[in-house]
Protein backbone atom coordinates (compact mmCIF):
# COMPACT_ATOMS: atom_id res chain seq x y z
CA UNK A 1 0.00 0.00 0.00
CA UNK A 2 1.33 3.34 -1.05
CA UNK A 3 2.19 5.75 1.79
CA UNK A 4 -0.02 9.17 2.34
CA UNK A 5 2.80 10.77 3.63
CA UNK A 6 5.02 12.46 1.57
CA UNK A 7 8.52 10.99 0.94
CA UNK A 8 11.33 12.71 2.19
CA UNK A 9 15.12 11.64 2.10
CA UNK A 10 18.24 12.18 4.21
CA UNK A 11 20.76 11.49 1.61
CA UNK A 12 20.02 8.16 0.27
CA UNK A 13 18.15 7.55 3.41
CA UNK A 14 14.73 7.23 2.77
CA UNK A 15 12.81 7.94 6.25
CA UNK A 16 10.04 5.99 7.84
CA UNK A 17 6.45 8.17 7.90
CA UNK A 18 6.81 8.77 11.14
CA UNK A 19 10.40 10.58 10.92
CA UNK A 20 9.13 11.87 7.44
CA UNK A 21 6.45 13.57 9.34
CA UNK A 22 8.42 14.13 12.53
CA UNK A 23 11.16 16.25 10.03
CA UNK A 24 7.89 18.37 8.60
CA UNK A 25 6.59 19.50 11.92
CA UNK A 26 10.42 20.08 13.12
CA UNK A 27 10.82 22.65 9.74
CA UNK A 28 7.47 24.02 10.96
CA UNK A 29 8.17 24.59 14.12
CA UNK A 30 11.51 26.39 13.68
CA UNK A 31 10.35 28.92 11.50
CA UNK A 32 7.57 29.45 14.69
CA UNK A 33 10.61 29.44 16.78
CA UNK A 34 12.71 31.85 14.27
CA UNK A 35 9.18 34.10 14.19
CA UNK A 36 9.06 34.55 17.87
CA UNK A 37 12.40 35.52 18.37
CA UNK A 38 12.33 38.13 15.80
CA UNK A 39 9.32 39.81 18.20
CA UNK A 40 10.90 39.21 21.75
CA UNK A 41 14.56 40.72 20.54
CA UNK A 42 12.37 43.75 19.73
CA UNK A 43 10.63 43.67 22.43
CA UNK A 44 13.58 43.17 24.71
CA UNK A 45 15.52 45.61 23.35
CA UNK A 46 12.81 48.40 23.12
CA UNK A 47 13.00 48.27 27.03
CA UNK A 48 16.59 47.45 27.96
CA UNK A 49 17.57 50.39 29.89
CA UNK A 50 20.91 50.22 31.93
CA UNK A 51 19.69 46.87 32.93
CA UNK A 52 22.91 44.35 33.13
CA UNK A 53 20.44 41.14 33.85
CA UNK A 54 18.31 42.93 30.38
CA UNK A 55 21.21 43.20 28.29
CA UNK A 56 22.71 39.73 29.21
CA UNK A 57 18.92 38.55 28.17
CA UNK A 58 18.81 40.30 25.29
CA UNK A 59 21.91 38.88 24.20
CA UNK A 60 20.81 35.12 25.28
CA UNK A 61 17.98 36.06 23.00
CA UNK A 62 19.91 36.88 20.05
CA UNK A 63 21.84 33.60 19.92
CA UNK A 64 18.68 31.45 20.55
CA UNK A 65 18.54 32.43 16.76
CA UNK A 66 21.35 30.33 16.32
CA UNK A 67 20.04 26.62 16.73
CA UNK A 68 16.80 26.99 14.73
CA UNK A 69 18.66 28.88 11.77
CA UNK A 70 21.91 26.34 12.28
CA UNK A 71 18.60 23.05 11.63
CA UNK A 72 17.32 24.89 8.84
CA UNK A 73 20.60 25.48 6.70
CA UNK A 74 21.75 21.72 7.77
CA UNK A 75 18.10 19.89 6.64
CA UNK A 76 18.92 21.92 2.90
CA UNK A 77 22.10 20.56 2.30
CA UNK A 78 21.69 16.74 4.53
CA UNK A 79 18.54 16.20 2.03
CA UNK A 80 20.68 16.25 -0.98
CA UNK A 81 22.03 13.16 -2.33
CA UNK A 82 26.14 11.44 -2.08
CA UNK A 83 28.03 12.97 -4.82
CA UNK A 84 31.78 12.37 -6.29
CA UNK A 85 32.92 15.07 -4.33
CA UNK A 86 30.76 14.00 -1.44
CA UNK A 87 30.45 9.95 -1.44
CA UNK A 88 29.24 9.90 2.31
CA UNK A 89 26.42 12.35 1.85
CA UNK A 90 26.07 15.54 3.20
CA UNK A 91 25.14 14.44 6.63
CA UNK A 92 27.98 16.14 8.93
CA UNK A 93 26.13 19.64 7.94
CA UNK A 94 24.42 18.79 10.78
CA UNK A 95 27.66 18.33 13.18
CA UNK A 96 28.91 21.50 11.71
CA UNK A 97 26.11 23.55 12.55
CA UNK A 98 26.32 22.12 15.99
CA UNK A 99 29.65 23.08 16.34
CA UNK A 100 29.00 26.63 15.11
CA UNK A 101 26.62 27.13 17.63
CA UNK A 102 28.24 25.84 20.29
CA UNK A 103 31.49 27.86 19.54
CA UNK A 104 28.95 30.75 19.86
CA UNK A 105 27.47 30.03 23.22
CA UNK A 106 30.20 29.24 24.47
CA UNK A 107 31.78 32.47 23.68
CA UNK A 108 28.84 34.59 24.86
CA UNK A 109 28.93 32.72 27.91
CA UNK A 110 32.28 33.21 28.68
CA UNK A 111 32.01 37.33 27.72
CA UNK A 112 28.93 37.94 29.80
CA UNK A 113 30.11 36.07 33.18
CA UNK A 114 33.19 38.43 32.88
CA UNK A 115 31.14 41.75 31.99
CA UNK A 116 28.67 40.75 35.12
CA UNK A 117 30.91 40.12 36.96
CA UNK A 118 33.43 43.08 36.74
CA UNK A 119 29.97 45.42 37.43
CA UNK A 120 29.53 43.24 40.88
CA UNK A 121 33.01 43.39 41.85
CA UNK A 122 33.24 47.64 40.91
CA UNK A 123 29.65 47.86 42.90
CA UNK A 124 27.84 49.26 39.96
CA UNK A 125 24.10 50.86 40.95
CA UNK A 126 22.27 50.62 38.02
CA UNK A 127 19.64 53.06 37.43
CA UNK A 128 16.42 52.36 35.93
CA UNK A 129 14.24 55.03 35.45
CA UNK A 130 10.87 56.13 34.48
CA UNK A 131 8.84 55.96 31.03
CA UNK A 132 6.13 58.22 29.62
CA UNK A 133 3.66 56.39 27.39
CA UNK A 134 0.11 57.23 26.60
CA UNK A 135 0.41 60.80 28.67
CA UNK A 136 1.32 58.32 31.60
CA UNK A 137 4.89 58.36 33.26
CA UNK A 138 5.83 55.54 34.96
CA UNK A 139 9.12 53.11 36.11
CA UNK A 140 10.55 51.53 33.27
CA UNK A 141 11.07 48.21 35.33
CA UNK A 142 7.50 47.54 35.33
CA UNK A 143 7.86 47.45 31.10
CA UNK A 144 10.58 45.15 31.72
CA UNK A 145 8.77 42.90 33.63
CA UNK A 146 6.21 42.32 31.63
CA UNK A 147 8.30 41.73 28.56
CA UNK A 148 10.16 39.06 30.50
CA UNK A 149 6.70 37.69 31.49
CA UNK A 150 5.73 37.86 28.10
CA UNK A 151 8.72 36.03 26.24
CA UNK A 152 8.80 33.39 28.69
CA UNK A 153 5.82 31.52 27.74
CA UNK A 154 6.46 30.31 24.37
CA UNK A 155 9.50 28.91 25.11
CA UNK A 156 7.93 26.44 27.32
CA UNK A 157 5.76 24.89 24.56
CA UNK A 158 8.59 24.44 21.91
CA UNK A 159 11.01 23.19 23.99
CA UNK A 160 8.60 20.43 24.85
CA UNK A 161 7.83 19.92 21.40
CA UNK A 162 11.50 19.67 20.03
CA UNK A 163 12.41 17.24 22.44
CA UNK A 164 10.39 14.85 21.25
CA UNK A 165 11.21 15.60 17.67
CA UNK A 166 14.90 15.58 18.36
CA UNK A 167 13.73 12.02 19.86
CA UNK A 168 12.07 10.90 16.93
CA UNK A 169 14.56 12.20 14.65
CA UNK A 170 18.28 11.46 16.36
CA UNK A 171 18.81 15.39 15.88
CA UNK A 172 21.31 16.90 18.16
CA UNK A 173 21.26 20.16 16.97
CA UNK A 174 17.53 20.06 17.49
CA UNK A 175 18.20 18.83 20.98
CA UNK A 176 20.64 21.81 21.41
CA UNK A 177 17.50 23.96 20.54
CA UNK A 178 15.28 22.27 22.88
CA UNK A 179 17.62 22.48 25.55
CA UNK A 180 17.86 27.18 24.50
CA UNK A 181 14.20 27.03 25.04
CA UNK A 182 15.02 25.97 27.88
CA UNK A 183 17.37 28.30 29.09
CA UNK A 184 15.28 31.02 27.72
CA UNK A 185 12.06 30.65 29.62
CA UNK A 186 15.24 30.18 32.77
CA UNK A 187 16.16 33.25 31.40
CA UNK A 188 13.33 35.88 31.65
CA UNK A 189 12.20 34.40 34.99
CA UNK A 190 15.70 34.82 36.24
CA UNK A 191 16.22 39.13 34.55
CA UNK A 192 12.06 39.62 36.23
CA UNK A 193 13.81 38.79 39.69
CA UNK A 194 17.19 41.15 38.50
CA UNK A 195 14.41 44.11 37.55
CA UNK A 196 12.29 43.56 41.28
CA UNK A 197 15.43 43.67 43.08
CA UNK A 198 16.53 46.89 41.72
CA UNK A 199 13.34 48.68 42.39
CA UNK A 200 13.36 46.81 45.96
CA UNK A 201 17.03 48.92 46.25
CA UNK A 202 19.35 45.72 45.98
CA UNK A 203 21.49 47.05 43.32
CA UNK A 204 23.45 43.65 43.41
CA UNK A 205 20.60 41.77 42.55
CA UNK A 206 20.62 43.10 38.62
CA UNK A 207 24.81 41.54 38.63
CA UNK A 208 23.29 38.73 40.14
CA UNK A 209 20.34 37.76 38.08
CA UNK A 210 23.14 38.48 35.06
CA UNK A 211 25.44 36.02 36.54
CA UNK A 212 23.25 33.15 36.61
CA UNK A 213 22.16 33.67 33.36
CA UNK A 214 25.47 34.01 31.73
CA UNK A 215 26.50 30.75 33.93
CA UNK A 216 23.92 29.21 32.24
CA UNK A 217 24.75 30.31 28.91
CA UNK A 218 28.12 28.82 28.99
CA UNK A 219 27.07 25.31 30.63
CA UNK A 220 24.90 24.90 27.75
CA UNK A 221 27.54 25.86 25.51
CA UNK A 222 30.44 23.86 26.52
CA UNK A 223 28.02 21.05 26.87
CA UNK A 224 26.77 21.47 22.88
CA UNK A 225 30.74 21.80 22.30
CA UNK A 226 31.99 18.76 23.69
CA UNK A 227 29.10 16.67 21.99
CA UNK A 228 29.82 18.82 18.08
CA UNK A 229 33.48 18.46 18.85
CA UNK A 230 33.09 13.98 19.91
CA UNK A 231 30.23 13.65 16.99
CA UNK A 232 32.84 15.27 14.35
CA UNK A 233 35.82 13.26 15.59
CA UNK A 234 34.04 9.97 14.95
CA UNK A 235 34.06 9.41 18.78
CA UNK A 236 31.17 6.12 19.37
CA UNK A 237 27.60 7.24 18.89
CA UNK A 238 25.27 8.19 21.60
CA UNK A 239 21.61 8.96 21.84
CA UNK A 240 20.64 12.15 20.24
CA UNK A 241 20.79 13.84 24.22
CA UNK A 242 24.41 12.01 25.07
CA UNK A 243 23.23 10.46 27.74
CA UNK A 244 23.91 6.77 26.83
CA UNK A 245 26.13 4.95 24.41
CA UNK A 246 23.57 4.50 21.47
CA UNK A 247 22.33 0.14 21.77
CA UNK A 248 22.16 0.14 17.71
CA UNK A 249 25.54 -1.05 17.64
CA UNK A 250 24.86 -4.15 20.27
CA UNK A 251 21.64 -4.81 18.67
CA UNK A 252 23.16 -5.28 14.95
CA UNK A 253 26.40 -7.19 17.32
CA UNK A 254 23.43 -9.82 18.99
CA UNK A 255 21.15 -9.77 15.28
CA UNK A 256 24.50 -11.05 12.98
CA UNK A 257 26.12 -13.10 15.82
CA UNK A 258 22.46 -15.31 15.89
CA UNK A 259 22.65 -16.00 12.10
CA UNK A 260 23.49 -19.67 11.78
CA UNK A 261 25.91 -18.72 9.45
CA UNK A 262 28.07 -16.36 11.54
CA UNK A 263 30.30 -17.79 14.24
CA UNK A 264 31.22 -14.45 16.15
CA UNK A 265 30.40 -10.27 14.83
CA UNK A 266 31.05 -7.06 15.72
CA UNK A 267 30.67 -3.48 14.33
CA UNK A 268 32.13 -0.07 14.57
CA UNK A 269 29.12 2.95 14.12
CA UNK A 270 30.09 6.26 12.76
CA UNK A 271 27.04 9.18 14.01
CA UNK A 272 26.27 11.45 10.75
CA UNK A 273 24.13 13.32 12.58
CA UNK A 274 20.91 11.74 11.69
CA UNK A 275 22.08 8.26 9.98
CA UNK A 276 24.36 5.51 10.99
CA UNK A 277 27.49 4.43 8.92
CA UNK A 278 28.10 0.96 10.18
CA UNK A 279 30.38 -1.54 9.29
CA UNK A 280 30.44 -4.85 10.40
CA UNK A 281 32.57 -7.63 10.68
CA UNK A 282 31.62 -11.31 10.68
CA UNK A 283 33.32 -14.99 10.96
CA UNK A 284 31.53 -17.13 8.41
CA UNK A 285 31.52 -20.84 10.22
CA UNK A 286 32.73 -22.18 7.23
CA UNK A 287 35.70 -20.96 4.88
CA UNK A 288 33.28 -18.36 3.05
CA UNK A 289 29.59 -17.00 2.97
CA UNK A 290 28.00 -16.58 0.01
CA UNK A 291 26.62 -13.21 -1.81
CA UNK A 292 23.20 -14.28 -0.82
CA UNK A 293 24.15 -14.87 2.77
CA UNK A 294 25.90 -11.36 3.24
CA UNK A 295 23.12 -9.65 1.00
CA UNK A 296 19.90 -11.24 3.42
CA UNK A 297 22.10 -9.95 6.58
CA UNK A 298 22.43 -6.62 5.10
CA UNK A 299 18.55 -6.40 4.61
CA UNK A 300 17.86 -7.85 8.27
CA UNK A 301 20.19 -5.46 9.80
CA UNK A 302 18.35 -2.20 8.10
CA UNK A 303 15.37 -3.75 9.13
CA UNK A 304 16.42 -3.11 12.75
CA UNK A 305 16.41 0.56 12.36
CA UNK A 306 16.10 3.52 9.46
CA UNK A 307 19.46 4.71 10.52
CA UNK A 308 21.31 1.60 9.51
CA UNK A 309 20.42 2.01 5.34
CA UNK A 310 24.51 2.62 4.84
CA UNK A 311 25.90 -0.12 5.75
CA UNK A 312 28.82 -2.63 5.06
CA UNK A 313 29.53 -6.42 6.08
CA UNK A 314 33.09 -7.80 5.58
CA UNK A 315 33.42 -11.26 6.31
CA UNK A 316 36.80 -11.95 7.97
CA UNK A 317 38.82 -15.00 9.09
CA UNK A 318 39.20 -13.14 12.50
CA UNK A 319 38.11 -10.43 13.78
CA UNK A 320 40.08 -6.96 13.24
CA UNK A 321 40.54 -6.16 16.85
CA UNK A 322 43.17 -3.15 15.80
CA UNK A 323 39.62 -1.85 13.90
CA UNK A 324 37.36 -2.80 17.06
CA UNK A 325 38.94 -1.68 20.39
CA UNK A 326 37.23 -2.32 23.61
CA UNK A 327 36.16 -4.68 25.78
CA UNK A 328 32.48 -5.39 23.89
CA UNK A 329 30.86 -4.87 20.64
CA UNK A 330 31.81 -1.81 18.69
CA UNK A 331 34.25 -0.87 21.17
CA UNK A 332 30.97 0.62 23.89
CA UNK A 333 34.03 0.73 26.63
CA UNK A 334 36.83 2.50 26.26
Amino acid sequence: MRSAVKEAHFGHTTLPDEQAQALRKAVKFEWITVGFLAISTTIVFLVLGNSQVMKAAWIEDLLSFLPPISFLVAVHFIKRPPSIRHPYGYHRATGIAHLVAAVALSVMGAYLILDSGLGLLKAEHPTIGAVTLFGQTFWLGWLMMAAMALTAVPPVYLGLVKMKLARSLHDKVLYADADMNKADWMTAAAAGVGVAGIGMGLWWADAVAALIISVSILRDGIKNLRSAVGALADARAMTYDDADTHPLTGDIDRYLSGLPWVSEARSRTRDEGHVFHIESFVVPKKKAATLQQLEDAREGCIELDWKVQDMVIVPVAQLPDEFLPGPTSGGEED
